[in-house]
């Protein structure tokens, strides 16, 4: 529209023979025209003009979105409570309303207006029902994220009941029963089967439910299949050539790089990065940030963009104009990840590194990055993925900042006398099986307590009188105060052992305790997030500290908290000694071979040998693994874990014939289910 019929619908407006339909027509014009401000003039001064209006709060709830969106939060959510004072019935002004005042950061604010939104529609209709669905979602998510987990379940109830197969929900009602230790998981009080809930599971969730990397690969690629399918975008670039006559440009995608557990690990790595090897870009997509790490990795990177705000063409153009040879996916399936920008390709060469524990099971994410004891060779059958190692594959920081006044255990609650374990992991990866292993070791270890994370007054309460039931009493529970990481840090040493949670076990965490000289206990499974401790482990230079049973991980906490004493005192020795030349601090190391890994792929990509990602019968593996009970099983204790799918599979197959994947479903396994007779019980069984 231009700037005469602009002023010709002002005209209009002002004589009063403006409708409010042709209003909408108009602005919309203006809008597409790139005159978004204009368009909000003529929604002001027809409000201004027609105050009796009876649609007048949709004008209103108009004009807010052209102020939002030019930037004036302050008169958007004044239009928005103008709309309501006219009609308090109208969710959308609702919906909006609480995510503006989220936006500003007042989230309790935000979860009363949405609370007030869900009140004034007591009858649902089926004009209102997606109104009321999306109040729910916004509801639930903002509780989850503020750590009121049981509000969050309820509403998430509430909106399952309203929708059974809405994804994003049963993904946020899987995480919350998580985050509270609510065992068993799968349980949902809708009409989705078991299996049905836990397929729609989100990846992150499904690592720290159970130890079945082969129903992780399956949900993942189902998972990209779902929210980033391939396509073929202007930025596509999977053929482009990788130049020799200069330094090969590594792109990090990323939300994490501030203060967050990938942010604290890798702000070292792009300060030991050497530019003669390697040419860094950082594309940014997590929240505002300006905290100290943060700004270490801005400092460091020789090129940032924030593509927050941008949308996944936007952002893959961007790449794909930077002509980045590698691209790195540090989030995986993780908070605010942007995997549409990996399908559109902008780079030959896509990799899996750090942020998600597992196989992505795309295909457009060529190689995953790990270590000899995360992904040994035998298990590289649970990756789509090509796999390429480190000697550890975690970077860590060595400028860690640490409170330099000396803890007291009487600060925090605990006993100057008693044994402290403790476990600093967050809730959602404490599961019955581990906490069942920490009460048979409280049992066996007289005046000993655990030291947890405060998670919150509800999943405190419950874990206290889960204690109970296991004949621990609930006092010798702790739960940790959150304070300052430094001084987080600092407190580490009160502990004597840390236990280790399974099968989604301590990453982060676990390094911070082995600076701090504090040793480490795990247990480690069949996927990487299991193992992923025991690499840590191993890399600090404390291999004993890894188990592989589920009684060896008992046994071998209690001897060092009864028996073994001089033992666990020579390891914490060990660990501090070791500081400094262990493998798992080596930060300049592990900044050369990744540069190697990343000359190794660019070299393949030129010889012809970028490899293909194999995601051949991931829904079989899929529907295989979603229907073992793993909150009755815990299958990674199993010893014949490869035989339960087999058996599963050579049922479908007998069904439903399929080709060898390379996995467990090879052409000898494809002879011998037709020569043998079918057995039903097993896959039934599974």
């Amino acid at each position: 529209m231009s700037e005469p019929a602009f002023v010709t619908a002002l005209q209009k407006v002002t004589s009063g023979s403006l409708p409010l339909n042709e209003l909408i027509v108009a602005a919309q014009q203006l809008g597409a025209s790139g005159q978004p401000d204009l368009a909000r003039q003529l929604y002001q001064i027809w409000i201004a003009m027609n105050g009796e209006h009876p649609l007048l709060f949709i004008a209103h709830f108009n004009c807010s979105t052209l102020l939002a969106q030019g930037g004036d939060n302050a008169g958007a959510l004044a239009s928005l409570r103008a709309a309501l004072t006219i009609n308090p019935d109208f969710a959308p002004a609702h919906i909006n309303l609480g995510s503006a005042l989220e936006r500003a950061g007042d989230a309790a604010a935000a979860v009363e207006q949405w609370k007030a939104g869900l009140e004034r529609m007591a009858t649902v209709t089926g004009d209102t029902i997606e109104y009321k669905i999306t109040l729910l979602k916004q509801l639930s998510r903002v509780l989850s994220d503020n750590q009121q987990h049981e509000a969050a379940e309820v509403a998430l109830q509430q909106c399952l009941d309203l929708g059974l197969h809405q994804r994003d929900v049963v993904e946020q009602y899987a995480a919350v029963r998580l985050a509270q230790c609510k065992w068993p998981i799968a349980t949902t009080p809708t009409k989705l089967t078991r299996g049905s809930f836990v397929s729609r599971f989100h990846p992150l969730s499904s690592c720290a439910y159970s130890d079945d990397p082969l129903q992780h690969l399956g949900l993942a690629h189902r998972y990209a299949e779902a929210v980033a399918p391939a396509i073929t975008s202007a930025s596509d670039r999977r053929h482009a050539p990788i130049p020799q006559g200069r330094r090969p440009r590594i792109g990090y995608v990323s939300s994490d790089l501030r203060a967050h557990a990938v942010g604290y690990l890798m702000a070292n790595l792009f300060e030991a990065h050497d530019t003669s090897n390697v040419e860094v870009f950082i594309y940014y997509c997590g929240i505002p940030a300006d905290d100290g790490i943060n700004q270490r990795i801005k400092a460091a990177a020789e090129h940032w963009a924030d593509i927050r705000n941008i949308g996944d063409d936007e952002a893959a153009a961007l790449i794909a104009a930077d002509e980045i040879d590698i691209l790195i996916d540090v989030n995986g399936h993780t908070r605010d990840a942007r995997l549409g920008i990996f399908a559109r390709r902008p780079a030959p060469i896509q990799v899996n590194w750090l942020g998600y524990p597992g196989s992505m099971g795309s295909p457009y994410h060529h190689y995953i990055i790990g270590d000899e004891w995360v992904i040994p060779q035998d298990h590289e059958v649970y990756y789509s993925e090509r796999v390429l190692r480190l000697p550890c594959y975690q970077p860590n920081d060595r400028k860690r900042i640490v409170d330099t006044a000396p803890p007291q255990r009487s600060e925090h609650g605990l006993p100057e006398d008693a044994f402290v374990f403790c476990c600093f992991n967050a809730a959602h990866k404490v599961t019955r099986y581990s906490f069942e292993r920490w009460m048979a070791i409280l049992n066996q270890v007289p005046n000993s307590v655990i030291w947890l994370l405060d998670y919150n007054t509800e999943t405190n309460t419950r874990l206290r009188a889960a204690a109970e039931r296991y004949g621990v009493s609930g006092d010798r529970l702790i739960f940790a105060k959150k304070v300052p990481n430094p001084r987080h840090l600092a407190r580490y040493p009160l502990a004597d052992l840390f236990l280790d949670t399974a099968p989604y076990g301590a990453h982060t965490t676990a390094s911070d305790a082995l600076w701090m000289g504090v040793p480490v206990l795990t247990y480690a499974g069949r996927s990487f997030a299991s193992r992923v401790c025991a690499s840590l482990v191993r890399a600090a230079g404390a291999p004993e500290l890894i188990t592989t049973s589920p009684d060896a991980f008992i046994k071998r906490a209690i001897a060092l908290a009864t028996t073994d004493q001089l033992g666990l005192k020579a390891l914490r020795q060990r660990l501090t000694a070791n500081r400094d030349t262990c493998t798992l601090f080596d930060i300049d190391g592990l900044a050369r071979n990744l540069e190697g890994l990343y000359a190794q792929m660019a070299g393949d990509y030129r010889a012809g040998h970028l490899p293909k990602p194999n995601t051949a019968n991931l829904d079989a593996y899929l529907d295989i693994g979603v229907n073992i009970d793993h909150d009755s099983i815990e299958i990674g204790a199993a010893s014949d874990y490869h035989g339960v799918y087999r058996a599963a599979l050579a049922v479908r197959h007998y069904n439903t014939p399929m080709q060898a994947d390379g996995r467990l479903w090879t052409e000898n396994d494809i002879g011998a289910a037709e020569a043998a007779p079918i057995n039903c019980s097993a896959s039934r069984a599974a």
